[in-house]
């Protein structure tokens, strides 16, 4: 399994004094970096079982967006362990936008792009795209037009 962010990852978008907050039981002053590798695990398992299907697993290109989705889905559940009844609304909804990013990417709504990527190797490679249609089929004859 991959890891898709870090605990600095996640250290950057909260704060360390939040982090240290949502992770720390006993009163420690540093981050509990066994509870936040724990976040880190389930948004992992829980992206790798929307991609699982679409792309083989364990993927081994980097793709930022997933990063993204890692930071969001670790920090909700770090706020889930502490502020369950209080969850702040921009974690609730960066959670649900994940979510529905994930079911995108899954459906083939959206596809991932790698930091090596450029915009040409991203662009319509009609490979990729299958129909049960044939050349014969485009063809229009007058007779055919002249019925709309």
């Amino acid at each position: 399994m991959t890891d898709y962010c870090t605990i600095e990852d996640i250290e950057t978008q909260t704060s360390t004094p939040t982090l240290i907050q949502l992770t720390s039981d006993d009163g420690q002053e540093e981050v509990d970096r066994v509870v936040a590798q724990e976040a880190i695990l389930y948004s992992s398992t829980l992206i790798d079982g929307y991609l699982r299907g679409r792309y083989t697993l364990p993927l081994d290109t980097h793709f930022p967006l997933l990063r993204i989705l890692a930071i969001d889905l670790s920090i909700y559940r770090l706020y889930t362990r502490r502020m369950r009844n209080e969850m702040p609304e921009v974690i609730e909804n960066n959670y649900k936008n994940a979510i529905a990013t994930l079911r995108d990417i899954q459906k083939g709504v959206i596809t991932l792009q790698s930091e090596n990527d450029s915009l040409e190797t991203a662009s319509f490679n009609a490979e990729e795209y299958k129909t049960n249609k044939d050349i014969i089929d485009r063809l229009f004859s007058k007779e055919r037009m002249l019925e709309y």
